[in-house]
C-alpha cells in the first residue's frame, strides 16, 4: 500500500493538498508572505554554483591570438 505525502505550506506548515489553487502555499496570504520575503532579499543563494570547466581559465586560446 503506498504512503501518502503529507505536504506543508512552507510559511505556515500547515497540511496542504496538492489539488489546493494555492499549492504550494495554504493561502493567498502564505503566498503574499512569501513573495514580500524574495522581493525585500530575505532569501538568497549562499555561493554561486560554478562549473569546473568555467572556473580554468582557457590560456590556450589567448596564446594563439597573440600571434596573429
Amino acid at each position: 500500500m503506498p504512503r501518502k505525502r503529507s505536504l506543508r505550506c512552507p510559511i505556515c506548515k500547515k497540511a496542504v493538498k496538492a489539488a489546493e489553487p494555492d499549492f504550494p502555499f495554504c493561502s493567498e496570504h502564505c503566498r503574499k508572505i512569501d513573495l514580500g520575503k524574495w522581493a525585500s532579499g530575505a532569501y538568497v543563494i549562499s555561493s554561486p554554483v560554478t562549473d569546473a570547466e568555467e572556473a580554468i581559465p582557457d590560456t590556450h586560446l589567448e596564446d594563439s591570438d597573440e600571434g596573429q
